[in-house]
């Protein structure tokens, strides 16, 4: 009998119809003779839908027409067993769509990628590809990341946060971030991706423009010196926290001195892919594959690409991003992306992984995951409510 997997994209994210893009590629590749795929479209108020043209790529051009032929589901726990049913259920027939084996979430961004659905999923004992909660959360969350990673003798670059409360005083944070850092300087919102809102500011006026920017995408922004003369590198990492290994690097080329949203998916979406519609996501995005940089190198971000994996308990896929000051040939981790555009397929080509193999790694490793996960005791048998009076404390007890 076939694994039911579950593929969830969209959602209420800014980066809602990369995570489109992503997983219709991956629908097209998974193993249809191992795997049943169950594509789940989560619109942008986070409902979901299930149809025969959920995963089709051009049916996205006109959503509300699609949903108009979808069917709205809910998920719905019945002992061991976790169903997607239809929603509004109707009063006669049976009213579950199908039931789910494993969940593959494939999104992008704030409210998805953070461990928010994968909380929610493993609040229905579904087995979930990818990143916990745990691992999510902070790989989002750029401060707490670069915390960790420099705790663990990872290398990244000193940083500042700052909040909306700290906004309400322009002129104060400015002159905070003036204390604090030399021109030129990159302001980044905390928890999105894509390159969403972010802004480098050679002065103080490009400094004001930054925040504003930055600001309007999150509640909290982050501050860091701009590297002048800079090479990016980007490395991919397959594994958990027992194991892991590196793809190969790559160099993106980028259009503007930062590596813009139009550069990852639409300068590079020119022509289409078979059922792929015409941008291929992060696989359209011109780059050097090997990036040209020496072999030790090479080794060092690999290897730096692992330790920071394992070190923030990741699992499945991972991308990892790092930045190279040419002037010094010091390496900095910049971030890293849990659940990355094209879940990072072309990094692991040219190590002759194949697309279809590497999202069986995957799935393999959320069943290897869940079966852990049964062996931990997470509640036992007690009779301390028995002696519980509300208002009185426990009998017996001075609570």
């Amino acid at each position: 009998m076939k694994l039911k997997v579950a593929v969830l994209f969209g959602g209420k994210s800014t980066e809602h119809e990369i995570s489109i893009i992503s997983a219709i590629q991956a629908i097209g590749s998974i193993n249809k003779d191992k795997y049943e795929v169950i594509p789940v479209y989560m619109t942008k108020n986070n409902d979901y839908y299930v149809g025969e043209s959920i995963g089709t790529i051009e049916e996205y051009t006109h959503i509300p027409e699609l949903l108009k032929k979808s069917t709205q589901v809910i998920w719905v726990k019945d002992g061991d067993r976790v169903s997607l049913v239809r929603y509004p259920m109707k009063k006669f027939g049976n009213n579950v769509i199908t039931q789910v084996d494993v969940a593959f979430p494939i999104v992008h961004g704030t409210n998805v990628e953070d461990g928010t659905l994968q909380g929610y999923l493993a609040t229905l004992g579904l087995p979930v590809v990818g990143c916990d909660v745990l691992s999510s959360a902070v790989g989002m969350n750029k401060y707490v990341m670069k915390t960790v990673l420099k705790d663990n003798d990872i290398p990244v670059l000193d940083c500042k946060c700052y909040t909306w409360k700290d906004y309400e005083d322009v002129d104060g944070l400015v002159a905070k971030i003036e204390a604090a850092f030399s021109y030129p300087v990159i302001i980044k919102p905390l928890n999105l991706g894509s390159s969403i809102g972010i802004k480098k500011a050679s002065d103080r006026e490009g400094l004001l423009e930054a925040l504003e920017l930055g600001f309007e995408f999150s509640k909290k922004i982050l501050v860091e010196h701009a590297i002048s003369n800079l090479k990016e590198i980007n490395c991919s990492v397959l594994g958990d926290y027992e194991s892991a290994e590196a793809s190969e690097c790559e160099e993106p080329v980028n259009s503007d001195e930062i590596l813009s949203f139009e550069d990852k998916y639409i300068g590079g979406a020119k022509g289409s892919a078979k059922g792929q519609g015409g941008s291929k996501g992060m696989a359209s995005l011109k780059r050097k594959i090997p990036a040209d940089i020496s072999s030790e190198m090479r080794d060092k971000i690999r290897k730096m690409a692992v330790d920071a994996f394992i070190c923030l308990g990741c699992s499945g896929v991972s991308r990892i991003d790092f930045m190279i000051d040419m002037d010094t040939n010091e390496v900095y981790l910049n971030e890293i992306n849990t659940i990355p555009g094209s879940l990072s397929f072309y990094l692991w080509e040219p190590l002759g992984m194949k697309y279809e193999h590497l999202l069986d790694n995957m799935i393999q490793l959320a069943l290897k995951a869940d079966r852990e996960n049964h062996k931990v005791v997470y509640s036992f048998e007690t009779n301390v409510l028995e002696g519980v009076h509300l208002g009185g404390g426990t009998k017996g007890s001075k609570m």
